[in-house]
């Protein structure tokens, strides 16, 4: 909408269950209590169409761009290191499985009350990466675990504000 203040990249939540992106406003504020981690960074919401450029004999002002296939980007994502295992919990059972440990999930941004404002849902996630974190003594920085999920694609969902009252 125009004059609508762009949301802040600094509060999310993070999911293994998506249907938590489209519980009703006093359901939703209770979702960070259950969600899959507090965590501190999230990157990889994407999607890329490979195209094949085919040229045309004889058409010389442009070349047909075909899509081929979609792919989609790793989800990573980064906290402070905590004694909750169950990111590595599911990075294990991914590794006991012959076919993994598939997970749907949500990324929620929430807007300035907490609320969600927007979500992507992912399918068939798989715990593919986990990074333990780095020790250096002469710093003073927070300890960092890591989790990139491969997924079978992302659905953006917009959220609708609460109705005035709720």
């Amino acid at each position: 909408m125009i004059g609508e203040t762009p949301l802040g990249g600094f509060r999310f939540i993070v999911s293994l269950d998506p249907s938590d992106a489209h519980l009703p406003p006093a359901q939703a504020l209770l979702v960070p209590l259950v969600a899959a981690g507090g965590f501190q960074e999230c990157r990889g919401l994407s999607a890329d169409l490979e195209v094949l450029a085919h040229p045309e004999g004889g058409l010389n002002d442009y070349v047909h761009q075909l899509p081929v296939r979609h792919t989609w980007g790793r989800i990573s994502l980064k906290r402070g290191l905590v004694r909750d295992q169950a990111m590595w919990g599911w990075y294990q059972a991914g590794l006991r499985r012959s076919l993994g440990a598939r997970r749907d999930g949500a990324v929620i941004a929430l807007n300035e009350a907490g609320l969600p404002a927007m979500a992507w849902t992912f399918r068939g996630g798989l715990a593919v990466k986990w990074s333990g974190p780095e020790f250096a003594a002469l710093n003073a920085a927070v300890a960092v675990e890591g989790l990139e999920i491969a997924h079978q694609g992302i659905e953006q969902i917009v959220l609708l504000p609460p109705l005035p009252g709720l």
